[in-house]
C-alpha cells in the first residue's frame, strides 16, 4: 500500500509516527510523512519520503502556552490557519495514497479523506471519543464530580471544538462542493477508524463508544539518532556517585516558573541525599543552574530507554510519550501538568498507584516539593506498583499492533462510511 502519515506537535507526537513508518516500510509499504519543518532533520535520517507542512510554528505555540503569554484568540487564529493550509496542501497528496493516518488534532483530515474517498485512521494519544464514563482528556476536570459528569463535559468540549474549527472546515467544504458538518466530533468519529495509540494498562477505554475504535499500546521509538558522546558524558555523572538519581524534564514544554522549580528540586535533592538530572528540552529548563556533583544538565536529547534505567524516579510534564516511557521503565513518576491532555495522565498515574498526586509548578512550595520528592524516591508501594506495570507495558507490541491494524484496514473501512 501507499500510506500517508500526517502529524505535528512535539517529539512525543512525531517520533511514534516515525517508528510506525519504519515498520511499514520494512513490511514493504510505500510511506510518505507530512510533518512540520522542525522535524525535517529527523525524517531525513530515516530516509523516508516526506512533504513539509507550510504552516507549523508548533514550538512557538507550546512555548507561549507554557509561559502563559497568549490567550485563546492567538491559538484560535493559529488553528484555523493550519486547517486552511491543510485544505490547500493535502488533497493532492492524499489522492496519491491508498490510506491516510493522522493524529486526531489534524482537524482537516476527516473532511479531506472523505473528499478524496480514502480511508482514514485517526490516532489519539488519549481517549478521543465522547463517552458517558470517561472525561475529555483535554479538559482539566479529571477528578469525579457529581456536578460535572462526563456527558456534560463532553458537551462543553464539543462546543469548544466546534467554535474553533467548524466554521473554517465548512468554508473549505463548501468550496469543494461538500455538505457542511453539524458537529465536528461526531463527523470525525464516524468518518474515521479511531485508533488509540496508548497502553490499555494506563489509559481508559469505553466499550460503549458508538464509533469504530481499536487500541494497541503506545508506539515507542527506540531508534532515533542521538550523539554518543553526550550519552557517555551522562554515564560519567551516573558512575561518579552512588546516591539515587531523580530525573526532571518538561519535554517540549516550558513553564513560567520552571527555573524556580529546578532550584527547589536541587535543594530537595541536597537535603534528602539524591542527585538531580535535568533534561533541558526545547525551553532549556534549568539552564541557568551551575552543574556540580549533585546536578547534571542534559542539553542534548537522549532516548528515554537509555537514560531512565539510571534513575530512581522521574518528574515530568505529563505528555503521553513520557508517561508511557517512564511506565515502561518501571519507575515511579510525579507529574507537573501544564496543558492539553497532561492533567489526564497525571490523574491516571495517581489512580494506578505509580506516582504521587500531581504537583503544580507555579504554586509549589519548598516544603511541598521536599515531601513529594521524598515520597517519589522512597515509597516502596509506588516502586512495586511501577515495576509491575512496567512488566505489562514491556510485553506490549504497540508498533506491530498498529501496523497489523493498518494492513487490515482496506477491507474494513467501508463499514465506517
Amino acid at each position: 500500500m501507499k500510506i500517508l502519515l500526517v502529524t505535528r506537535g512535539s517529539q512525543g507526537d512525531v517520533l511514534p509516527y516515525l517508528a510506525v513508518a519504519e515498520e511499514l516500510r520494512r513490511r514493504g509499504h510505500e510511506v510518505t510523512l507530512n510533518v512540520p519543518s522542525l522535524f525535517e532533520t529527523s525524517v531525513k535520517s530515516y530516509g523516508f519520503r516526506y512533504v513539509l507542512q507550510p504552516f507549523d510554528d508548533i514550538k512557538g505555540m507550546i512555548d507561549d502556552a507554557g509561559q502563559k503569554k497568549q490567550g485563546f484568540r492567538p491559538f484560535l487564529k493559529w488553528t484555523r490557519a493550519v486547517i486552511d493550509t491543510q485544505f490547500e496542501q493535502l488533497p493532492s497528496l492524499v489522492r496519491q495514497h491508498d490510506l491516510v493516518i493522522s493524529t486526531n488534532s489534524e482537524f482537516a483530515a476527516p473532511s479531506i479523506a472523505e473528499y478524496c474517498e480514502k480511508p482514514l485512521i485517526r490516532t489519539g494519544y488519549a481517549p478521543l471519543l465522547p463517552s458517558k464514563h470517561i472525561r475529555p482528556a483535554t479538559l482539566p476536570f479529571q477528578r469525579p464530580n457529581p456536578l460535572l459528569p462526563p456527558s456534560l463535559l463532553w458537551k462543553v468540549m464539543n462546543r469548544l471544538t466546534n467554535l474553533m474549527v467548524k466554521e473554517t472546515i465548512n468554508k473549505q467544504r463548501q468550496q469543494l462542493g461538500m455538505t457542511p458538518i453539524v458537529n465536528f466530533g461526531y463527523h470525525a468519529g464516524s468518518h474515521s477508524l479511531n485508533y488509540l495509540m496508548y497502553s490499555p494498562q494506563i489509559g481508559e477505554t469505553d466499550p460503549d463508544w458508538p464509533f469504530p475504535w481499536e487500541i494497541g499500546g503506545y508506539c515507542f521509538n527506540d531508534s532515533f539518532s542521538y550523539e554518543e558522546p553526550a550519552y557517555q558524558t551522562l554515564l560519567r555523572f551516573v558512575e561518579s556517585g552512588s546516591d539515587p538519581i531523580l530525573f526532571f524534564t518538561l519535554g517540549s514544554c516550558s513553564a513560567k516558573d520552571g527555573h524556580r522549580f529546578c532550584q527547589m528540586l536541587l535543594e530537595s535533592c541536597r537535603k534528602l541525599g539524591f542527585r538531580l538530572l535535568i533534561g533541558s528540552g526545547w525551553s532549556q529548563t534549568g539552564i541557568q543552574l551551575q552543574t556540580n556533583d549533585r546536578l547534571f544538565l542534559m542539553t542534548q536529547p537522549l532516548p528515554h530507554h537509555l537514560l531512565l534505567s539510571h534513575c530512581q524516579g522521574v518528574i515530568h510534564h505529563g505528555g503521553c510519550g513520557t508517561t508511557h516511557s517512564v511506565a515502561r521503565a518501571g519507575k515511579p513518576q510525579l507529574l507537573t501538568p501544564l496543558l492539553l491532555d497532561q492533567p489526564y495522565w497525571a490523574y491516571r498515574v495517581e489512580r494506578l498507584g505509580i506516582g504521587p498526586s500531581a504537583l503544580r509548578i507555579g504554586k509549589a512550595t519548598q516544603r511541598e516539593v521536599d515531601r513529594k520528592v521524598e515520597q517519589l524516591m522512597t515509597d516502596s508501594n509506588l516502586q512495586r506498583q511501577a515495576e509491575q506495570l512496567g512488566q505489562k507495558i514491556r510485553a506490549e507490541q504497540g508498533v506491530c499492533h498498529l501496523c497489523d491494524y493498518i494492513e487490515q484496514t482496506k477491507g474494513t473501512y467501508s463499514s465506517t462510511k
